[in-house]
């Protein structure tokens, strides 16, 4: 069987896109860029410009980075022409876009570092907006990810960096078809297959051709659906059902009166799909305003960033209901007094009740006949008090619509005043649905690992296991015995659920006095020296067993419920325990928070989301700055999005959209190693799962929710290993691979060997002893995946082109923390202890795993050295890690100093910056590297510099600094 070469599937694809009303054209090289851009840019502007002129308009393309000139393609620029006359250059009609001018040209030559040859390129005005990149089928379309990855550090930024106009990729290799925004930062889980309104994927090339690239659907999604991220500064593209959702709403509104509602599951993204459905509904005739409802839970400090960015003075962190009075008569003033008038409010629903139902009622009486369009987030909590009626008497002519992940049906409504009430009852129709079971086969959510842990003895010494029976009596659930046993589970497995405090854990308690007690026990183990974990906590509001249902309350947030009015802090001896926590807290992250003032309480419920968000950013401190478990009643159990909480243990009793709600803070998707949340349940759950499941999905999406169990995983492995011994039956044999294509089998094999591993190492159960390879193997065989990733590095280093350069070696896979240089030196202790001959098979193994793992393989050689040259001589073994410390700070000053000799560097400037970059996590700009150098190198040399000092300055870092702690 022979695979479809790439050349045939790019000459198809060039001509179904001709047939769609692309013009082709030949575009070989940088020349003919810039000579094409001008003559496009000419037509489209019904102009014509001077050499002169078209420099100056390169000269203002070429500003920037990707996320300012996604601002410059939808901005204007105007020149003044030598007779004084004004002059505008449009780039890109995002109004109407069907008068831009599509073209479609292939094989573009570039040459930065390196010469690259892209694939097929859509030009828009002459301009390059959307890069396609193949691969022949049989291949994984990861590889063409990485191919853009490759194209974006080697030469998108040479010639004007006019390819970093680029606004979306689409990878290909004929079958699966994705696509994604120009955004560096993201991972291949972030690529997309488009799919249509069901939600049936549309993987082949020439399906997504039609459905995606026609001129009228990609001109859209270019002026509408590419969002500019303000806090991240990067790029991000709408997913399809976030499409048909918008679309949906637009049509309702443009076509009818009628509400309507979207259920798209929880960690789908809604709050981006209904706030880009706000932003397109400002430009409707005949709407007055748009305003954007939130529950003010929802505004932690994340989302309160990127709605200020967007709309400043729009989100307050105070209850601020004049200002949104002055926005809905027009009259709002920023924070420097300038007048602002905007089509689009965002407000809280609690300062929107205020401003209806309070003295300001009357001054907005004169807008009651106006039409305003309503956007509900997060609907199912916030609109079954009476604020939903207020809303829909007072603004008679308002168009309601709201966006839920778990819906409000008649099974799971709760009573209150004004009856059991559902979803259907407030908003009417369902406009677009996508449920958990279309997130997780698209990837866009994973799935929950849920175990059910506890056997508890009763009085008459059997076993009670919660597997078979539920525990309901309360003087068992609370028992501090049984408290007790929880936290020792929980410390004796939270490093494997989180690789290593690599990821935090939330744990959802039942009460209030079981979070006091549990705290207080880990608190006691902390201080006996039983673990070294980072426990906060947060708690307001009395919440008891009655209310099963996950929900958020802070101070200041009357109005929720009218059925449940806030409830008061259970006694002083309850606040007086939440201050003590948060004077730990406050010692341990150097914070100054107390319950003793409204604000502050509410900075230290930010601070603690924005420590649990942030961990996903490479410049977060993890040393300083880490969170390993927020111990929560109901707190942050709905709306909290952190990608690096991939654990959630539960001692309460969840239901229905609670339940999914709670269970879903675990399941956003974050690279490789993240592969599922882990839920960890000491109490019996699994039928009131099974049922929530259901509830939201299907019977049938029990098995697709939730992950196989633990022998399932293990037969998989099983196979993955009988894969890769037909390629290399033992780990000497890859030494013995001839061809690049045979190492590239190798590296596919065990990579899927290592997904694998990866999965079950996240299980309790997991044990070396059920598997048929020994761990010392396993190691042997990683030891070569890394020396091939090596020969890889080395090689691109050399220009050397090689098919291994695309293949995704996935080391996340590989880094534990839990060997670190601390470690070794434990083991060269030991070493030191035993006799001659279990010194030597001691000796082998310490080498061994310094070759095994990603971060001491940088530090191997030296390490070696030591072993070899320093440790025969110390006879306290005491003393070995003291002579270490002295050891490792020679070599660091001996390397530091070749550093700075081999680049010319001021050794004291370099050190400075060297610190300032291991603190903060922030690489320094390139000027502050050229202040260490004796001679500030030429324009033309500049950038190779620049980036050669900075390579070393990291691999200083990675090998002197990073894992020394431990």
């Amino acid at each position: 069987m022979t695979t479809q070469p790439e050349a045939i599937l790019e000459h198809n694809l060039i001509q179904q896109l001709v047939g769609l009303g692309y013009t082709s054209v030949n575009v070989q090289d940088g020349g003919a860029l810039l000579s094409n851009l001008k003559s496009q840019l000419e037509v489209f502007n019904k102009a014509s410009y001077t050499d002169k002129e078209f420099d100056g308009i390169l000269n203002h393309l070429a500003k920037g980075n990707v996320f300012e000139k996604a601002k410059t393609l939808r901005d204007r620029y105007s020149f003044a022409r030598e007779d004084g006359e004004v002059v505008y250059v449009q780039f890109f009609d995002s109004e109407n876009w069907n008068n831009n001018f599509f073209q479609v040209t292939h094989q573009v030559q570039q040459t930065g570092s390196y010469l690259n040859r892209y694939d097929v390129t859509i030009l828009v005005n002459g301009l390059p907006l959307v890069q396609i990149e193949l691969k022949r089928r049989g291949l994984e379309i990861k590889e063409a990810f990485n191919q853009i990855n490759r194209y974006q550090l080697h030469s998108f930024w040479s010639n004007h960096g006019l390819f970093q106009y680029v606004q979306l990729f689409v990878i290909s290799n004929g079958v699966n078809t994705k696509y994604l925004a120009n955004n560096k930062l993201q991972s291949v889980k972030q690529t997309f297959f488009w799919a249509d309104k069901n939600n049936k994927n549309i993987t082949e090339l020439t399906d997504f051709a039609a459905a995606f690239l026609n001129p009228d659907h990609l001109g859209k999604m270019i002026a509408h659906y590419i969002v500019l991220n303000e806090t991240h500064k990067i790029l991000m593209v709408l997913r399809p059902y976030q499409y048909y959702a918008t679309e949906a709403i637009i049509h309702q509104v443009k076509t009818s009166r009628e509400n309507g509602y979207i259920w798209h599951t929880t960690g789908s993204g809604k709050t981006l799909t209904s706030f880009k459905a706000s932003q397109i509904l400002m430009d409707v005739p005949n709407v007055n305003k748009v305003v954007f409802v939130v529950d003010r839970k929802d505004l932690d400090y994340q989302t309160m960033k990127e709605f200020n960015a967007f709309k400043e003075g729009s989100v307050d962190s105070t209850d601020n209901t004049h200002s949104l009075v002055q926005q809905f008569l027009g009259k709002f003033k920023d924070k420097k007094g300038v007048r602002k008038d905007s089509d689009l409010i965002i407000t809280t629903i609690q300062k929107l009740n205020n401003a209806i139902s309070g003295h300001y009622r009357n001054k907005l009486a004169h807008l009651k006949e106006e039409r305003f369009v309503f956007i509900f987030d997060e609907c199912h909590r916030s609109q079954f008090g009476d604020t939903h009626a207020r809303i829909t008497e007072f603004f008679s002519k308002s168009q309601l619509f709201g966006f839920t992940g778990t819906p409000i049906f008649a099974e799971n409504a709760s009573k209150n005043d004004l009856g059991k009430r559902t979803t259907r009852d407030l908003f009417g129709t369902c406009l677009h649905k996508y449920v958990i079971t279309d997130a997780i086969s698209d990837e866009n959510v994973l799935k929950f690992g849920i175990e059910y842990i506890g056997k508890y003895r009763n009085k008459s010494n059997t076993f009670i296991d919660i597997e078979v029976e539920d525990i309901d009596r309360k003087e068992v659930l609370d028992s501090p015995m049984r408290l007790n046993k929880i936290v020792d589970y929980i410390i004796a497995h939270h490093d494997q659920k989180t690789f290593n405090k690599d990821y935090s854990a939330l744990f959802a308690v039942s009460s209030i006095d079981n979070v006091i007690a549990y705290y207080d026990i880990f608190k006691q183990k902390k201080e006996a020296g039983e673990h070294n974990l980072r426990i906060a906590t947060i708690f307001t509001y009395g919440a008891n067993e009655d209310n099963e249902d996950a929900q958020d309350f802070l101070p200041g947030d009357e109005m929720l419920h009218a059925a449940e009015p806030a409830v008061a802090y259970n006694s002083s001896h309850t606040r007086d325990k939440l201050e003590r926590y948060i004077a730990d807290y406050n010692q341990m992250y150097n914070t100054s928070f107390t319950t003793k003032d409204s604000q502050q309480f509410e900075n230290y419920f930010k601070d603690i989301s924005k420590r649990l968000k942030e961990r996903e950013k490479d410049t977060f401190n993890d040393e300083k700055d880490r969170l390993d478990i927020v111990l929560v009643v109901n707190m942050m159990l709905t709306g909290f999005d952190a990608k690096k909480v991939n654990t959630l243990y539960v001692d309460k009793n969840l239901r229905q959209h609670g339940l999914i709600q709670a269970f879903s803070r675990t399941n956003r998707i974050l690279g490789e190693q993240k592969s599922q949340g882990n839920i960890l349940c000491f109490r019996n759950l699994k039928k009131a799962t099974d049922d929530a499941i259901t509830l939201f999905s299907n019977k049938e999406a029990i098995e697709v929710v939730t992950m196989p169990d633990y022998e399932v995983i293990a037969e998989k492995f099983e196979e993955a290993l009988n894969n890769l011994r037909e390629i290399t039956p033992t780990y000497q044999a890859v030494d013995d691979l001839n061809s690049e294509e045979d190492e590239a089998a190798f590296v596919q094999a065990f990579r899927r060997l290592m997904r694998n591993m990866n999965v079950l190492q996240s299980y309790t159960d997991f044990d070396w002893d059920d598997l048929p390879i020994e761990a010392q193997e396993f190691e042997n065989y990683k030891s070569k995946y890394l020396d091939l990733y090596e020969k890889v590095k080395r090689d691109s280093k050399k220009q050397k082109v090689s098919i291994l350069n695309d293949i995704d070696f996935e080391l996340e896979l590989i880094h534990r923390d839990q060997i670190n240089v601390a470690y070794i030196l434990k083991l060269l202790a030991k070493m030191k202890g035993a006799n001659a001959t279990e010194a030597k098979v001691q000796k082998k193994a310490i080498i061994d795993l310094l070759g095994g793992d990603v971060m001491l393989r940088s530090k191997r050689e030296l390490i070696e050295k030591f072993i070899e040259e320093n440790l025969p001589k110390i006879d306290d073994v005491d003393a070995i890690e003291e002579e270490f410390e002295a050891y490792w700070q020679d070599e660091k000053v001996l390397a530091l100093g070749k550093l700075c000799e081999e680049e010319n560097l001021d050794q004291a400037q370099f050190k400075a910056l060297i610190d300032a970059y291991v603190y903060s996590g922030h690489e320094p700009i390139k000027d502050d590297v050229f202040k260490c150098l004796d001679n500030r190198p030429s324009i033309l040399k500049a950038r190779e510099i620049g980036e050669r000092i900075l390579s070393k300055m990291k691999q200083y870092v990675q090998v002197f600094i990073e894992g020394m702690t431990g």
